[in-house]
């Protein structure tokens, strides 16, 4: 990410605290190198000019990898965050208005804004997408105490929720946050709407073209011989609303077309192992191409 060579150097000033009447604390070369530790990094200052290193250190880091062009490298931001504490605010600027309003008129210059969140820490907007750049979470790091009792929740939901309930609190909301489009319940209660599907989705490709998903959501333990606990045979009765499912045309009414059933990949999620017999080998000198064909 290349960033205009004056924004930089006004934002290494805003670090330094150079200028009179400037919203920021002045750091000298050993609280310049403390600074960016507290942003976890490694930088330390070598004795240069204060202004120049610190421009350049913020050019090596705006050269980091990261996610697209409107999201900063994570270390960019951890360095805004730090500049931008709370705890550094004075007398003549307690809320840190005048610091913010002096950030943003160079971020601006570059497409970004900063902005506090109710956590009191500030965090970047790009202006055009709205897009919040925000460090990624550690995902190997301890779950803290309130991740605990969440996660507990859930698993306590979990237990006793009806297929129903899991469908619209949990399966609905997750695929909708994943980029699906058209995410709907087909009619769980009205058995006459399903088709063999509890769920149907749509999920557009960066090339246009439209794949469509059906699902059907199971709460119990599946097997040949077993029956469910609302007196269903489960493997029996997937194979027969599968089959329903992909027998019967997908209406978009957004694109006023239907669709035929075409199976491109199947997916069973278990919590269970499913039997060493349950995927076939291939036939040998037979090659499959599981690639979509677009």
């Amino acid at each position: 990410m290349k960033w205009r060579q004056r924004t930089l150097d006004e934002i290494a000033d805003m670090i330094c605290g150079n200028g009179e009447c400037m919203p920021f604390v002045y750091r000298s070369s050993s609280y310049i190198t403390r600074f960016f530790r507290d942003a976890d990094t490694d930088f330390a200052h070598d004795g240069s000019t204060r202004v120049a290193w610190v421009s350049g250190v913020l050019e090596q880091i705006l050269a980091e990898p990261h996610r697209d062009a409107q999201t900063p490298p994570p270390t960019f931001c951890r360095v805004i965050a730090t500049l931008m504490d709370v705890g550094d605010a004075n007398d003549g600027d307690p809320g840190r208005t005048f610091a913010l309003s002096k950030l943003n008129t160079s971020l601006a210059r570059e497409g970004f804004e900063a902005f506090y969140a109710a956590d009191h820490r500030c965090y970047l907007r790009h202006i055009g997408t709205g897009a919040i750049a925000a460090s990624a979470a550690n995902p190997h790091r301890p779950l803290s105490k309130d991740e605990r009792t969440r996660r507990d929740l859930l698993a306590a939901f979990l237990d006793k929720a009806s297929e129903d309930q899991l469908i619209e609190d949990v399966l609905l909301p997750l695929f909708r946050q994943l980029g699906f489009h058209r995410v709907t319940a087909a009619g769980h209660k009205d058995k006459a709407l399903e088709y063999g599907k509890d769920i149907w989705m749509r999920f557009t490709l960066p090339t246009q073209h439209v794949l469509y998903f059906g699902l059907q959501v199971k709460r119990d333990k599946l097997d040949a011989a077993g029956i469910s606990k609302n007196g269903t045979a489960n493997i029996a009765e997937i194979l027969n609303q599968a089959t329903m499912m992909l027998g019967h045309e997908i209406f978009d009414p957004e694109l006023a077309v239907a669709f035929w059933s075409d199976i491109l990949n199947l997916f069973v999620v278990t919590n269970v192992p499913l039997p060493a017999a349950a995927l076939p080998l291939a036939p040998k000198n037979m090659l499959i191409d599981d690639d979509i064909s677009f």
